[in-house]
């Protein structure tokens, strides 16, 4: 099939590129010149394990292209996605414009049938403006249905080429069809394409986003608990995840989640509950829980201290809000570099793939070390951020030698407690005993 993918972020490159590798023609449009020129010499803008590789061979093999023009863009194309950001508003609630103003120029040009998917996380009721919005000026028919994205960053691909399920809000035979046999080679192995009507769809995705937020809430909760009466969160953990109600995902305590989903979708959807009046409590609290949670290492690190930070040198592993991207966007670690720079700490830190990106937010206020260990160099205390790999197994005699304080504020408890015992580190962790050396 010809498919047209306007917007080319994580979710339309991700998803332009999955559909050209099992045979569609795909083309890719965006109004950003310098990104588009970069994608049409093989220079991939994200970084997703497993996408360059796909990215590369369908763009050789003359499956996947790129453009500016939209009306160029999906010309002959019978499917159409909108892969559009929706950032939120002040007030919350996902801000529609680019997606609206896209619809609206597509009403202009189609010359065709053509199924328009609604691929980005929109609320309730988008469709319905989707669909008016092209139905101003549209001389053809035209069906608008919602496929909500369940991508997760870092294993994206995976989950794009092998999906849980497909959810698609579908109001007639002739869009399900099309939208079945597109996704006929993803569910070969028997996982279910789910047909529903379109604002259940639309709002499946917020709310699968927001329960898996408040799980993750939850158990923080939990390990903040764990501290004041003594108890272990990992042994919590482990009791409550093997729970065949419950499951084992989603349940290890930290400093809070962030990325493109969570924070948003949770906000929107607690906006759209408050815009029929319905006082959406979990929701309210699992916002407000998270925001305080992202500082958790602040208190602990200016006690250790003696209450004062100013002229400490504090390194940072971990800039990314999870490992294997790039992303930081809601990054715990964002939030506690700009405290403690306010507290008069100066900031060394370091990540594998998102330190290009942090230098667009904080420019030379802090050092970005060229690895873990340099970011340690004369550092007064450790604080680790995201859960790479890499900061999993480290050469503890290295850091010692690098650190002028055997001291780590772990927000993602990559540690156990009996090792840093061994070793004579000052260890804090979530939900754990304060190691003391």
């Amino acid at each position: 099939m010809k498919i047209a993918v306007v917007g080319t972020g994580y979710v339309g490159l991700v998803t332009g590129t999955c559909f050209a590798e099992t045979g569609n023609h795909v083309t890719c449009v965006d109004i950003d010149e310098k990104k588009v020129e970069k994608l049409r010499n093989k220079q991939i803008t994200i970084y997703e394990p497993g996408l360059e590789v796909l990215f590369e061979r369908n763009i050789r093999q003359g499956r996947l292209d790129f453009t500016t023009d939209l009306a160029e863009g999906i010309k002959g194309a019978q499917i159409i996605f909108l892969a559009l950001p929706t950032p939120p508003g002040e007030d919350g609630s996902a801000d529609l414009k680019y997606v609206l103003k896209v619809a609206d120029d597509l009403g202009h040009i189609l010359e065709d049938y053509a199924v328009v998917v609604d691929k980005s996380t929109v609320p309730v009721g988008t469709a319905d403006k989707v669909t008016a919005a092209i139905a101003k000026n549209a001389k053809v028919d035209f069906d608008v249905v919602s496929n909500p994205e369940f991508l997760r960053e870092g294993v994206a691909v995976e989950d794009f080429m092998k999906p849980d399920r497909v959810v698609i809000g579908a109001e007639n035979e002739k869009a399900k069809k099309v939208m079945e046999k597109l996704y006929a080679p993803f569910v070969r192995q028997g996982n279910p394409i789910i047909f529903m009507d379109v604002k259940s769809a639309e709002l499946t995705k917020y709310a699968a986003n927001s329960f898996l937020a408040t799980k993750i809430t939850f158990m923080n909760e939990i390990a903040n608990l764990c501290e004041l009466l003594g108890a272990d969160v990992d042994m919590v953990r482990k009791g409550v995840g093997t729970d065949s109600r419950i499951g084992k995902r989603f349940l290890f305590a930290g400093i809070g989640y962030g990325g493109s989903c969570f924070p948003k979708d949770v906000q929107a959807l607690a906006k759209s509950a408050s815009e029929v009046k319905y006082d959406f409590k979990i929701l309210n609290s699992v916002m407000d829980v998270n925001h305080k949670q992202k500082e958790k290492m602040i208190e602990p690190l200016k006690e250790y201290f003696g209450g004062d930070l100013s002229g400490k040198t504090i390194a940072i592993w971990g800039l990314a809000f999870k490992p294997y991207t790039d992303d930081i966007r809601e990054a715990p670690a964002l939030e506690n570099i700009t405290k403690l720079l306010s507290l008069g700490a100066k900031v060394k830190a370091y990540d594998p793939e998102a330190m290009e990106n942090v230098k667009g937010v904080f420019g030379d206020k802090i050092y970005f070390a060229n690895d873990e260990y340099d970011a340690l160099e004369g550092a007064d205390a450790l604080m680790i951020m995201t859960e790479w790999p890499v900061f999993r197994t480290p050469e503890f005699d290295k850091m010692e030698k690098a650190l002028a304080n055997k001291v780590i504020f772990d927000g993602r408890n990559l540690y156990e407690l009996e090792n840093m015992e061994e070793l004579g580190y000052t260890y804090y962790s979530v939900g754990r005993k304060t190691v003391q050396s």
